[in-house]
């Protein structure tokens, strides 16, 4: 089966930074605003893919962050992305969708959250795979992150590799943790997804942003999943896109 087709979009973030996005519409007045995790890109098949199953739901905006794909900028991994996905709801809202809900899967799950609590303005948020606090090097993939993000080889095989550009040197300051973020969104409803097998971030980080957040919210830990979108089936995209639908009917 074909993929739905998308329309480019540039997106300009407050403080200037160009984003590389897709835009598939969608039949109804609710947008779903897709935010991948560290080294992804839209134009990636398992994003594409993503985009498809939940265009069933309403249209679907995905974005690269800054510093990936053909987004200008550097990745801060994780902080000022926040930018990036107001920027995305921002053109959802101008483009006509008077609900948006974000998606978002590992870093994009971080900044998905933090955005609701900082900024707010959308109607749902979905936090798949994602990390709960900064700093974490519990597992061996993410001992790999932090050394391709603080080791200057590292940052130059992301950029060759993974089309990804990291800026150089430490946060400053220190931006709002996830869990942190959480307890700032209510009432906005959160849907916190987390794979039991993840490699990189265990379920106790999916526990911390739920037991954080404030009502109304729900956890799903699923059985066998492993991270973000690489192991995400088609059928739990499509239970994804359900819970907003159905959440969004009962507000």
């Amino acid at each position: 089966m074909p993929l739905a087709a998308n329309y480019r979009a540039m997106l300009r973030t407050k403080d200037g930074v160009r984003l590389d996005a897709a835009h598939t519409p969608g039949a109804s007045d609710l947008c779903l605003v897709v935010a991948h995790g560290f080294t992804g890109c839209w134009r990636e098949p398992t994003a594409r893919g993503i985009a498809h199953v939940l265009n069933r739901f309403g249209g679907v905006l995905c974005f690269d962050f800054r510093g990936h794909g053909r987004s200008g900028g550097t990745s801060t991994v994780g902080d000022l992305e926040v930018l990036d996905v107001d920027a995305a709801v921002r053109h959802a809202r101008s483009i006509g969708y008077t609900r948006v809900a974000v998606v978002g899967f590992s870093m994009g799950a971080a900044v998905a959250v933090r955005h609701a609590g900082l900024h707010g303005g959308v109607q749902a948020v979905v936090a798949v795979s994602g990390p709960a606090r900064w700093y974490y090097r519990g597992t061996r993939p993410m001992r790999q992150v932090h050394w391709a993000i603080e080791r200057p080889f590292g940052r130059f095989l992301a950029r060759v590799a993974k089309h990804t550009r990291i800026a150089r040197g430490p946060w400053d300051p220190i931006p709002l943790a996830p869990y942190e973020a959480a307890a700032l969104i209510t009432p906005t409803p959160l849907l916190v997804v987390h794979g039991d097998a993840d490699s990189f971030f265990p379920v106790e980080h999916a526990h911390q942003l739920f037991e954080a957040a404030g009502d109304p919210k729900e956890l799903w830990i699923e059985r066998g999943y492993g991270h973000a979108e690489t192991a995400a089936t088609p059928g739990l995209i499509r239970r994804i896109g359900g819970w907003i639908r159905t959440t969004l009917t009962e507000a």
